[in-house]
């Protein structure tokens, strides 16, 4: 009987030791799993305002604190394409197929992209044919390879919110661009700016184009200078 009674003893202190040490694990996970749930809250409350600052310093930057000297950035020259579609409004859509890539003039849709969004990524980009009417307002855009590394399309973001040139009116976009959309770019160029320009004297407007290799803000304000947002085909709009 004594050695029955110890056996039991003993398999009751086994059990309720095995008790205690898994009350201490569940205890520690749990601790564990609210410290995490408190960390993650705190990051999702913080990237906003972290995001927030980040963008308000970016605001206050010039536009050539960003990528590299105009004299660096491998720029051809602008192109003057030979211009067309005024308020040819094509219905939404319909696929148009524009002359030059990526296009600075031509048809488009009858509604133009939100004209306070500055940045668009390949996820939330408008088709092309809404961005080329932005165009015909006197809008520059920055059309980039969607292929670019992302640490020099988070450049262009961040561009993209910098302090613009007086000449431009706030009428910028950079927005990518898949080359399976037009005609193939020139070898080692990965970002293109655009401008509708409007009639001249001789009631002939003309289409830009300026290719580069690298990001440059002081390329993107040479360019957005030479061609004004008051210099396009309806200034007024937007």
């Amino acid at each position: 009987m004594g050695k029955a009674s110890s056996q039991k003893q003993s398999r009751r202190e086994m059990i309720e030791r095995m008790q205690r040490e898994q009350s201490r694990s569940d205890r520690r996970r749990t601790i564990i799993i609210v410290v995490c749930s408190i960390v993650v809250g705190l990051a999702i409350i913080a990237y906003p305002a972290i995001k927030l600052v980040q963008d308000s310093r970016t605001k206050n930057q010039a536009l050539t604190d960003f990528g590299v000297a105009a004299s660096a950035a491998s720029c051809d020259p602008a192109t003057n394409d030979a211009a067309g579609g005024t308020q040819d409004h094509r219905p939404d859509g319909e696929k148009i197929l524009y002359s030059v890539s990526p296009p600075s003039s031509g048809p488009h849709y009858a509604v133009w992209a939100p004209f306070d969004k500055k940045f668009y990524s390949s996820s939330d980009r408008p088709p092309v044919e809404n961005l080329v009417h932005n165009l015909e307002h006197g809008y520059t855009i920055l059309w980039y390879r969607d292929t670019m590394p992302k640490d020099q399309i988070d450049q262009i973001e961040k561009l993209s919110k910098s302090k613009l040139p007086d000449s431009s009116i706030g009428k910028f976009i950079a927005a990518p661009y898949k080359q399976s959309e037009g005609k193939g770019w020139p070898d080692g160029k990965n970002l293109a700016f655009a401008h509708w320009s409007g009639p001249g004297a001789d009631q002939k407007s003309f289409g830009h184009r300026q290719f580069c290799g690298s990001v440059s803000g002081d390329a993107l304000k040479q360019f957005m200078e030479k061609y004004p947002a008051t210099d396009a085909q309806e200034p007024n709009g937007g």
